[in-house]
Parts: C-alpha cells; sequence; structure tokens
C-alpha cells in the first residue's frame, strides 16, 4: 500500500496524458479557421451584427455527429473513413476522390494567395505575390517533409494557442476601445432570398467542408500508429479542437459586429482584399499599435489553414488511388508525390490563372455546400452500420443529432436548389 500512487497524481497524470493525446482535433481546428472564420464570420457580424450568431452555433451543433464519425470509426475499426467509403462501393470512393481533388488545389491556391498577401505586413522590402506564395509553399513542404505528422501536429499547437490568444485579445480591445458613430441605422437581414448565397458559403464552410472529417480520419490513424491512442484521449482531442472552432467563429463574428457594422465601410469582395481591409479598420478603430496584432492573427489563421490543407488532403487523395488501385499498402513516396502535384497545380493556378482563382473558390464553396449532406449520410451510415465499441456506438440522443442535422442539411440545400435555379 506504501507504494500506492495517490489519487491527486493520478488524477493529474491522466489529465496530462490526455492533454499529449491532442493532435487532429488541433490539427483540425487549425485547418478550419482559415477562409470560414476570417473571412466569412468576421463578414456576417460586419454584415449582419449578431443575427448570425445562432446560425452559426447551429451549423456547427448539427455537423458535430458528421465530423465525430471519422473519430469513432477509425477508433473502432482501425481503418479510415476513406477506406469506409471504398467498403460501400467504387463509385463512393470514385465521387470523394474527384470532389477531393478540385478542393485540394482550389483550396490550397486561395490560402497561398491569402498568407502571401498577409506576409507583405512583415517584409520590409517589396516582393511580388508570386514569389511571396512561393516561399510560403517551399515552406509548408520543408516543414511537411522534414517532419511529417509530428512536425504538423507541433505546429499546429503552436499556431491554435498563438491564434486563441491574440484573437481574444483583440477582441477584449475591440470591446474596451472606442466605438464608431453608426452610419448605417437600418439592419440588413440575412433572412432574404438575395442572402441566401451568403448563407450558403457561411455554412458550407462552418466550421469546415464534411469532407474534412475524412482528413483527421487520417491523421488519427497516423498518430495511433505513434503513440497509445484510446477511445476516450481521441474524442476528448476530438472535442477540444471542435468546440474550440465553433468559439473562435463566435468571437470573429463578434469582431466584425463591433469593430465594422454600422460602420458605412463597403466591405470588399474577394478574401484577399478583405483580409487587408480587416487589418487596415482595426487599426483606425482601435488603434495603429493594433495593425500587426491583427495581422498576425489573420496570418496565422491562413498559414496553418494552408499546411494543414495541403497535408490533409494529400493524404486522403494518395489512400483513395491506393483503395481505388486494390493495393496492399501505401508508399510514402505517393503521399509525398501528392503533396507535390497539389502543391505545383496550386501555384500554377496563381502564377497563370489568379484571375479565375475567386470564380473557382467560390465554386468549390458552393460544392462544399452541396455536398455536405451528402458526406454526412455516408457518414452516419458507416457509423451506424458497423459495430463498434460500446464507448463509440451511436447512442440516442447522437442519433437523434444526427436526424435532425440530416434533416437540417438536406432542408437548406433544398431551398439553395429552388433560390438558385427553380425561381
Amino acid at each position: 500500500m506504501e507504494n500506492a500512487v495517490p489519487y491527486s497524481a493520478q488524477k493529474t497524470g491522466a489529465l496530462r496524458q490526455l492533454i499529449q493525446s491532442l493532435g487532429p482535433g488541433i490539427m483540425m481546428a487549425a485547418a478550419a479557421v482559415g477562409g470560414s472564420h476570417l473571412v466569412a464570420s468576421t463578414q456576417a457580424g460586419a454584415i449582419y451584427g449578431w443575427q448570425l450568431a445562432l446560425l452559426i452555433l447551429l451549423v456547427n451543433l448539427f455537423k458535430y455527429p458528421f465530423f465525430r464519425s471519422g473519430v469513432q470509426y477509425t477508433i473502432g475499426t482501425n481503418e479510415s473513413l476513406v477506406e469506409g467509403y471504398s467498403k460501400m462501393g467504387k463509385p463512393y470512393l470514385w465521387l470523394f476522390f474527384a470532389l477531393s481533388s478540385v478542393s485540394a488545389i482550389v483550396n490550397t491556391a486561395a490560402l497561398l494567395l491569402f498568407s502571401s498577401s498577409l506576409l507583405s505586413y512583415f517584409i520590409p522590402f517589396q516582393l511580388s505575390m508570386n514569389v511571396l506564395s512561393a516561399i510560403i509553399l517551399a515552406t509548408c513542404l520543408l516543414i511537411l517533409f522534414a517532419g511529417q505528422y509530428k512536425a504538423l501536429d507541433t505546429l499546429a499547437k503552436v499556431i491554435m494557442a498563438v491564434l486563441t490568444i491574440a484573437t481574444l485579445l483583440a477582441l477584449v480591445f475591440a470591446v474596451t476601445g472606442p466605438t464608431h458613430t453608426p452610419v448605417d441605422t437600418a439592419t440588413t437581414s440575412p433572412w432574404t432570398i438575395a442572402a441566401i448565397g451568403f448563407l450558403v458559403v457561411t455554412m458550407g464552410w462552418m466550421p469546415a467542408p464534411i469532407e474534412v472529417s475524412s482528413i483527421s480520419s487520417m491523421w488519427l490513424k497516423s498518430q495511433a500508429k505513434q503513440t497509445n491512442v484510446t477511445a476516450k484521449s481521441a474524442l476528448f482531442d476530438f472535442n477540444v479542437g471542435y468546440i474550440g472552432t465553433a468559439l473562435l467563429a463566435l468571437v470573429f463574428l463578434a469582431l466584425g459586429a463591433i469593430v465594422l457594422h454600422g460602420s458605412g465601410v463597403q466591405l470588399a469582395k474577394s478574401g484577399v482584399g478583405f483580409t487587408h481591409q480587416l487589418v487596415g479598420i482595426y487599426a483606425s478603430t482601435i488603434g495603429e499599435w493594433s495593425r500587426y496584432l491583427i495581422a498576425v492573427i489573420a496570418f496565422f489563421c491562413i498559414f496553418g489553414s494552408t499546411i494543414t490543407v495541403i497535408d490533409g488532403y494529400s493524404r486522403v487523395l494518395a489512400e483513395s488511388q491506393r483503395l481505388l488501385k486494390n493495393e496492399s499498402s501505401q508508399s510514402p513516396k505517393v503521399f509525398q508525390g501528392w503533396m507535390i502535384l497539389v502543391s505545383i497545380l496550386a501555384l500554377a493556378i496563381i502564377l497563370f490563372w489568379a484571375s479565375a482563382l475567386l470564380p473557382m473558390l467560390n465554386f468549390a464553396m458552393i460544392m462544399a455546400f452541396v455536398t455536405t449532406p451528402f458526406f454526412a449520410l455516408l457518414n452516419y451510415i458507416l457509423v451506424t452500420r458497423t459495430p463498434l465499441p460500446k464507448e463509440l456506438a451511436v447512442g440516442p440522443k447522437l442519433k437523434a443529432l444526427s436526424i435532425v442535422g440530416l434533416i437540417y442539411l438536406f432542408g437548406f440545400l433544398a431551398v439553395f436548389i429552388w433560390s438558385k435555379w427553380l425561381m
């Protein structure tokens, strides 16, 4: 008995183990807080004030079971969601592969352009967007090739810690700082046919496209090869990352509502233009000293998304290729080859078709929204039809939330199709 570990020490050790197990959930958060938070959430607050706060919470709530499916299926079967799609039939896998290919290239190009435009704030000399994009891309690939999963895991934790602290600081300064005199007295309503396009983009990428669940599933499988991952630790990691992204979305909406709403400023249409505008408006509202704080927040938002998107999409594309070819194992060179290919094609878009990037990004956002209900249904079918351990099985409450979520997602898709093509 004298060698027994005290209960308080056991609790401390268990908590330390849970914290050390953080990984795929935090990386998913780093991937999610790019365009959906910095751009969509902030614009939602700037245009509509606090009106979309409940919608953002509902979207995160209704998508929760389908993102969680990646953890349940992977830990319960030791297989990725991509392998699950393959077992359901090759047509599902081909559809996933095609959509992921488009998303990987377009999203990487957009995020590279965002990152490079924000990096220019910290460079004392002039460089073109093409050169800055190449520098960002080379940095991402160097980190990923040198350290692969472990390096990305560590970097994601650092990025999310800095991002969270800086964003909360910005909110505190925005609340306590001088307020602008409202120019627009009438508040625009988001509950109109004209606003559906904006709502679609916001919900499609909030907190991220559903296929990101397959990416976090791949990260989780990679983590399980290196450390001891339990159902408890995996769900804890997922919940920390997912709930964190939902709260950050509300913080960005609050920043837009407090600093921009009613200011009379015409918001830039493109994400790149908006991020520059955002930094300038904060500097003029909170104080010139805040310019670099906001620029740091914006840069970490987008850079974190960039590096995790390159790694994550390359993983699922390499895995899809393996399954489509019926190969038993995957060579690391195939994964690295996909990283290089996605990177080259993304850089090519920036170099030769930069003017077409915004239409391509809008297309990717709409595709993310349109395909969300179908991937959600696939994930739901996988976890409900697969025998899973009790702690990972879909209970009555989660099942009810999943059904309500599916009704919500398919219902809003029907409204979008009606407003876009049938009206």
